[in-house]
C-alpha cells in the first residue's frame, strides 16, 4: 500500500506538471500573417490633382452642394489649393450668385496658410484679376477679418 500510495502520488505530480507547462506554452498560430494591401494604382501629379479639381469647379451644372462638398474635401487636405483651383471654385461661386460661399472660400485658405504668411497674400496677388472681374471682395477690404 504505501508503494502504490507513493506511485500514485508521483503520478499525480507528474499529470500537474504536464498542465501546468501546457498552460505556459502558447499554441503556435497557423493563420497567415496579414499583410498589407498597397494600391497598384499610379499615384496622382500635382498638376493632374489641380486639374481634376478645376474641371470638379468647371462644370456648368454644379449646385451649392457640390460646391460645398467640394471646398470641404479640398480644405481637408494638408495643403493650400493653387490658385487656379481656388479661380476655378470663385467662378462657380459667381455662377450660383453665392458671395457668402466666394468670401468663406477666401478665409478657409487664409486659415489654411495659418503661420506662412507669405502664402496668403500670394494667393491674393494671383487671384486679384479674378476678384475684380467677378467683383468680389476679400474678407479685409470688407473689415470682417477683425472680428
Amino acid at each position: 500500500r504505501c508503494v502504490s500510495g507513493v506511485m500514485f502520488s508521483a503520478a499525480l505530480r507528474l499529470a500537474a506538471s504536464g498542465v501546468r507547462s501546457a498552460a505556459r506554452t502558447r499554441p503556435r498560430c497557423t493563420a497567415p500573417l496579414a499583410s498589407r494591401c498597397y494600391s497598384h494604382a499610379k499615384a496622382e501629379t500635382d498638376e493632374e490633382f489641380d486639374a481634376r479639381w478645376v474641371t470638379y469647379f468647371s462644370k456648368p451644372d454644379i449646385d451649392a452642394w457640390e460646391l460645398r462638398k467640394g471646398m470641404n474635401t479640398l480644405i481637408g487636405y494638408d495643403l493650400v489649393p493653387e490658385p487656379k483651383i481656388l479661380d476655378s471654385a470663385l467662378r462657380a461661386c459667381r455662377r450660383l450668385n453665392d458671395l457668402a460661399s466666394a468670401i468663406r472660400i477666401l478665409e478657409a485658405v487664409k486659415d489654411k496658410s495659418g503661420p506662412h504668411k507669405e502664402i496668403y497674400p500670394y494667393v491674393i496677388q494671383e487671384l486679384r484679376p479674378t476678384l475684380q472681374e467677378l467683383g468680389i471682395s476679400t474678407p479685409e477690404e470688407l473689415g470682417i477679418d477683425k472680428i
